[in-house]
């Protein structure tokens, strides 16, 4: 049920505003206010889907009434109105967040059109948070050792720069929170973070991938594609595996870096790229470096902030909080009752070593989820843990 506040001062206008509102929809619940301090004030006070604003009105008018109601509610949906409009008006209106701006008398199919897209967008607003809650509980980083800490405290310093970062760690260690979480935290983080999984992509595609191509550029290139450096504009790019790279590949990426330019495979020409770049590895890069594997220009260029992301073996003091916070999501997935682990069952559990570390470690705790009953004790974890 869409809540609507009317502020009119003209007590037959707000009437027939309110009438027009509820005959297109009984299910809408309307609210008047009679001038810019009353609005203002239940504004203040109440959460409305939209609302409707005369601009001419005592006591405070209906500019100032946006201008205030914008720092209190940023995306509201505020539709302007007035009699004594013209296009100056109007274009002050929506650089100051207006939805939209509607002439008196106004046409009642356009008044009704931009009602009902006003609340379309007020509802893709509201899906859209839920939405990025519900990216930010995936990439939640759990646990409360010193060592975590030092990780959460060196993303809080990193994220609001545009230092490049490179993440390591062994495998299933969750290198990508800490991407996710940095992006976050930037000022990067309402354009998109792209992620490449450098391991996952054939040699002879990555530089495709990465750059982009022309229509006809190799064999199967049928059409022209854009690169994951010019999707990533204005955002964030993460190289994961990194280590994984071809030295060609590498290359380019070390160009792009230096240059703030990239060229798509079979083109001479160049683009812009505006991009932060982060890179994961599970590889001892100094190891591929003397190897011949990696190139040492590349990897000071990446490598400009370093987090190490420790192994669950080396966090063990956080696994009762890992079990418990994986409990509660596994069990929501499956759309079952939390189950309940035993000191002694979170005991054994830290008592083995974890090669495959939190990725490894989850997969446990699922099956435990499934297999067990509504208590999982130390016998069950010794049964289906996989560990003995």
């Amino acid at each position: 049920m869409a809540k609507i506040l009317i502020i009119e001062d003209e007590l037959a206008i707000r009437n027939v505003l309110s009438n027009i509102i509820q005959e297109e929809d009984s299910s809408y619940e309307v609210e008047l206010a009679e001038n810019g301090i009353e609005g203002l004030e239940k504004i203040t006070n109440n959460s409305f889907d939209l609302v409707l604003c005369d601009i001419k009105m005592p006591k405070m008018d209906g500019i100032d009434l946006l201008t205030k109601a914008m720092e209190i509610q940023p995306e509201l949906t505020l539709i302007m109105i007035s009699g004594h409009g013209d296009i100056d008006t109007a274009v002050d209106c929506i650089k100051k967040g207006a939805f939209d701006y509607i002439s008196k008398p106004p046409d009642l199919n356009r008044l009704l059109n931009t009602i009902r897209n006003g609340l379309d967008r007020k509802n893709l607003v509201v899906q859209n948070k839920v939405l990025k809650k519900k990216v930010s509980k995936k990439y939640q980083m759990i646990g409360n050792t010193p060592e975590l800490s030092k990780i959460h405290q060196m993303i809080e310093l990193v994220a609001p720069t545009d230092a490049r970062v490179l993440i390591t760690g062994a495998n299933g260690t969750g290198k990508e929170l800490i991407a996710h979480a940095i992006h976050e935290k930037s000022e990067r983080s309402k354009s998109p973070m792209i992620e490449v999984n450098c391991a996952a992509i054939p040699s002879e595609l990555i530089e495709s991938e990465l750059f982009g191509h022309e229509k006809g550029a190799f064999t199967s290139a049928i059409k022209q594609r854009k690169g994951k450096f010019e999707t990533a504009d204005t955002g964030t790019l993460f190289l994961d595996e990194v280590g994984d790279m071809s030295l060609k590949a590498q290359a380019k990426v070390l160009r792009a870096l230096q240059e703030h330019k990239i060229t798509r495979v079979g083109s001479d020409k160049e683009i812009k790229v505006n991009v932060r770049v982060l890179a994961a590895t599970n590889k001892d890069l100094q190891k591929e470096i003397k190897e011949g594997n990696f190139r040492e220009d590349l990897y000071h260029r990446l490598g400009v902030i370093l987090i190490n992301n420790p192994s669950l073996d080396e966090r063990k003091e956080d696994i009762p909080v890992l079990t418990e916070h994986f409990n509660k999501q596994i069990c929501e997935e499956h759309g079952i009752a939390e189950k309940t682990f035993s000191p002694e069952a979170l005991k054994t559990l830290q008592s083995y070593s974890w090669s495959g570390n939190i990725r490894e470690f989850r997969n446990v705790i699922e099956r435990l989820i499934i297999l067990c009953s509504d208590t999982v004790s130390k016998k069950d974890v010794k049964s289906f843990a996989g560990k003995e």
